[in-house]
């Protein structure tokens, strides 16, 4: 008990000061700290939320998702703490509950919900239990960091073979390593995905990674596609094929088919949680975007979208959205920090080339040449700018209406800094 009061004590401290002096929003250091004093905390202090807990992991979509998820259970008079921030490694999440505690260690609040790192995932169902975990998808990010889609999957494998049955396990049926996830699993599974004809293709795109079987290995075949390599897909050798869907054609609150995925797996959560169709239907019409997910900024009297896009399946998903609200002006951003991984070799995968010849393109970020390099070889005509707040400005100066601005992780936390003069994490 001393030790964890301690660790409440130093990390809401450290959480207050970084705050104050504009050091950023308290998001990680006090769970870290924290952790090193009391290495149990997030499990003593997840022991004080009154109905449950939702972990939301995958490489795209957690933010949102748990926001809808969030935003679901707030209208259902549920109170919520999540970690907003997007800080979702272990320490993010600790600090998350760190902040909503008193001294003693309790919290007064109904659910938290989660979302946390594809690495932490294991780790953090290891450390509590939670009342559902949804698995969203797995595609290709920070190979330098994650390794392949295979690696992430068998970490996952064995960390739900060996969670506690009462835990709901949610997955996308229309992604073959998710879906096979509940073959490991002996307690509740539910399905979502989609089943909209109107949107379905027939043929890949290059940021494609899953199209084997997960059980024998064998090539899969695809009947329809949505994007990369979700959709409706089953094997010929072992007899393996999607799930049905219990959860689907949900009505999206967002633009982009992603964000239909998303809206699905919020209310698989919704629904295994108790509450009703009718308000989780009118409680998503009222998702606003998370932060850097379609987020609305003004920069200079001009309107700009935030479009996190960190991986060739989400660039592309991003590249399309905006196409189809008619954008006119594109600001690329393209950094190679830790956060966003040091290997930018993705771009290639990414599918530059449907961008119309009429856009008007600029460039920028740590990785500005290499970005333009691929603009070169897509036949864009386009514009490098260096230095981000100069990018940021003439873009927006040249934009007619509005500027829509696709960053990878760390630059869109740069673009947040220098649009409101605060760091968000």
């Amino acid at each position: 008990m001393i030790r964890q009061t301690a660790a409440l004590i130093i990390g809401q401290a450290v959480g207050q000061f970084s705050r104050l002096l504009n050091l950023g929003a308290g998001g990680t250091w006090p769970g870290e700290l924290a952790l090193s004093i009391d290495p149990h905390i997030l499990k003593n202090l997840a022991g004080h939320i009154r109905k449950g807990i939702v972990i939301v992991a995958g490489t795209n979509g957690k933010t949102t998702t748990t926001l809808m998820i969030k935003t679901i259970l707030e209208a259902n008079g549920n109170s919520v703490i999540n970690n907003s921030s997007g800080a979702n490694l272990i320490n993010g999440i600790t600090a998350s509950l760190i902040r909503q505690a008193d001294i003693w260690g309790r919290l007064n609040c109904d659910y938290a919900v989660l979302e946390t790192d594809e690495n932490s995932l294991p780790a953090i169902v290891e450390e509590i239990t939670p009342n559902a975990v949804v698995c969203l998808n797995l595609f290709r990010d920070q190979l330098d960091r994650y390794g392949e889609v295979d690696v992430i999957t068998e970490k996952w494998a064995l960390a739900i073979k060996n969670m506690n049955k009462k835990t709901a396990l949610i997955l996308n049926s229309d992604d073959p390593q998710i879906a096979f996830l509940g073959k490991k699993y002996a307690g509740k599974t539910v399905y979502f995905g989609l089943n909209v004809k109107k949107l379905q293709k027939y043929s890949f795109e290059h940021a494609t990674d899953s199209i084997f079987c997960p059980n024998c290995g064998r090539r899969l075949k695809f009947a329809a596609i949505y994007y990369s390599h979700l959709g409706w897909w089953q094997c010929l050798k072992c007899g393996l094929k999607r799930p049905d869907p219990e959860f689907f054609n949900w009505e999206s609150p967002l633009p982009g088919l992603y964000n239909k995925y998303n809206t699905q797996a919020a209310a698989a959560v919704a629904k295994t949680l108790g509450v009703e169709d009718g308000l989780i239907a009118k409680s998503l019409k009222k998702v606003s975007p998370a932060f850097g997910r379609q987020e609305e900024l003004v920069h200079q009297g001009k309107p700009l979208k935030l479009m996190l896009s960190k991986n060739p399946a989400g660039f592309n998903e991003s590249l399309r959205t905006v196409i189809g609200l008619k954008a006119k002006n594109i600001l690329l951003v393209l950094n190679d920090r830790i956060p966003d991984g040091r290997d930018v070799s993705w771009i290639w995968d990414v599918d530059f080339e449907m961008i119309p010849a009429k856009v008007q393109i600029t460039v920028a970020g740590d990785r500005a040449l290499d970005l333009g390099l691929r603009m070169k070889y897509a036949g864009l005509k386009y514009a490098v700018e260096t230095v981000l707040s100069n990018a940021i400005n003439k873009a927006a100066g040249q934009a007619e209406e509005k500027l829509y601005v696709l960053p990878t992780y760390s630059a869109m936390l740069d673009i947040r800094k220098i649009i409101s003069g605060k760091k968000i994490l």
